[in-house]
């Protein structure tokens, strides 16, 4: 196998077995997929030779939570938009009205598009492992392998669906079969998943949300992800109305209930997290519910952007890792940009805590490789040591926006952001040069995006409860000047 040495490296964000790490003027090389050296004095002869001298070489960021297939197609349209009886959520009245064609029906010429376009977003942010929550499309494995990402399929099904007819009143409608056909769907994708010819994929189990799946899809889902030995993922506490409805339906908080139907572990993630106990918007007599994640070892999946542009936030961040909660990020909107949601972690949980103090940086970092590898049970991911996966980003610390380079990470995270990324490996194959996706046709998925977004426009109407076209819904910044 060829050898690839990134040589007196400026930085490297290095794993010592417990931490992450920086060195100095060292040497990272890898041979195929897996990193064979790593520190001062690389003696083998490589194959091929990077300069590191105006680099940072750090591990490739895991993102646990995200839904390439739709998220990008909302740009521009959910940017500020929530319904105000139902506690400033989207996700019932307004999420439903804007991924269908002029005819009410699902879009499926979009979704490949809109998945380019995610996937491009998070390589040129340095995430080399992506959980993609979608709905299962056609085609969707092989569209994922082509990224060049690693990839976990996490195929959502559930029992039942939300819809609102009036803008404050949550119903739902449960199909016959409780969600066992779908679930049946889903498990052949991540059959088939295993078994693709990339070699990078593997699957976990996600029953969509709490509140649209029964108690028997959730457990049997649960026991599902635990004979395939696969990670098990759950919307959970993401809204107030899920937080009233669940309470309601069983006198519990949404994760006291998982806990009683006994899903909560050290395989299962809970997306989302927020609407626990000690939340003051849920006004719930204190019982603990951060506790009972730190007992089971369960992950909280944090999507901190699409929740602050509706003013909603955990309370806090800062609070969850102390308490020792394995805390991880993932992308839930767009832009899918794994670094603009760390850099929002930071100043959010200080904003909410009132303490510059109550997390750092470490802490995001952390969050975002080790603390999404432990979520998945993988120990070769989220960490530049020897015997891990060749998973490599290299930042340039020369670009302006990184200087003056005292810490490199900080720098990253609060000024450059994706700007200063340059190269992506993923399994030691180079998937972004020079800031540009060397696997995707990014701008033009972005053209065949919004074609299938001026399409999606002309269907709002027929499926919004109070039949407001979008421009009533979600009006432009501006108004139309004259002449317009």
């Amino acid at each position: 196998m060829s050898v690839t040495l990134v040589k007196s490296a400026a930085w490297v964000v290095a794993y010592d077995g417990r931490k992450h790490t920086y060195l100095r003027d060292a040497d990272v090389a890898f041979e195929g997929d897996k990193i064979i050296h790593v520190g001062p004095g690389f003696a083998g002869k490589a194959t091929t030779t990077i300069d590191g001298s105006g680099l940072l070489v750090m591990p490739g960021l895991v993102n646990v939570h995200s839904h390439p297939g739709s998220e990008p197609m909302t740009k521009g349209w959910n940017d500020e938009l929530g319904s105000t009886k139902l506690y400033q959520s989207s996700l019932y009245e307004f999420m439903p009205l804007f991924r269908a064609d002029a005819g009410g029906a699902p879009d499926p010429s979009a979704i490949p598009a809109s998945a380019t376009v995610a996937y491009s977003e998070l390589l040129l942010s340095g995430v080399t492992t992506l959980v993609d929550m979608s709905v299962a499309w056609d085609g969707w494995l092989d569209h994922f392998a082509a990224s060049g990402l690693r990839g976990v399929l996490s195929p959502m099904y559930r029992s039942g669906r939300w819809f609102t007819k009036n803008g404050y009143v949550v119903e739902y409608e449960w199909d016959k079969d409780e969600g066992a056909k779908p679930m049946a769907a889903a498990m052949a994708v991540l059959d088939a998943a295993a078994k693709h010819p990339s070699g990078r994929m593997s699957g976990m189990v996600s029953p969509s949300q709490i509140d649209t799946c029964t108690p028997g899809l959730i457990k049997e889902s649960f026991q599902e992800a635990k004979r395939r030995k696969l990670p098990f993922q759950i919307h959970a506490a993401q809204s107030v109305v899920e937080f009233h409805e669940i309470t309601r339906r069983h006198g519990m908080t949404p994760i006291e209930w998982l806990g009683s139907l006994g899903v909560l572990s050290d395989r299962s993630l809970i997306g989302h997290g927020i609407f626990l106990d000690h939340h003051t918007s849920t006004h719930w007599p204190r019982r603990d519910d951060l506790q009972d994640l730190v007992d089971t070892n369960t992950t909280v999946a944090h999507c901190p952007t699409v929740f602050q542009r509706r003013g909603i936030t955990l309370q806090t961040f800062g609070e969850y890792v102390r308490r020792g909660i394995n805390m991880a990020i993932g992308t839930d909107t767009y832009p899918h940009n794994m670094i603009e949601e760390m850099r929002h972690v930071a100043i959010m949980s200080r904003v909410v805590g009132e303490d510059c103090y109550d997390l750092r940086s470490s802490d995001v970092f952390n969050a975002a490789t080790l603390g999404g590898a432990k979520a998945l049970g993988r120990k070769d991911i989220g960490r530049i040591a020897v015997g891990a996966k060749a998973d490599i980003v290299l930042v340039d610390v020369t670009h302006p926006a990184m200087r003056p380079v005292r810490d490199p990470v900080r720098s990253m995270i609060y000024a450059a952001a994706e700007r200063a990324i340059r190269t992506v490996f993923v399994d030691g194959v180079k998937v972004v040069d020079g800031g540009k996706v060397l696997t995707m046709d990014h701008e033009g998925a972005a053209a065949k995006l919004e074609e299938a977004q001026r399409n999606a426009e002309r269907g709002v109407k027929a499926l919004d409860w109070a039949k407001r076209d979008h421009l009533k819904i979600s009006p432009l910044m501006f108004p139309p000047g004259k002449g317009a």
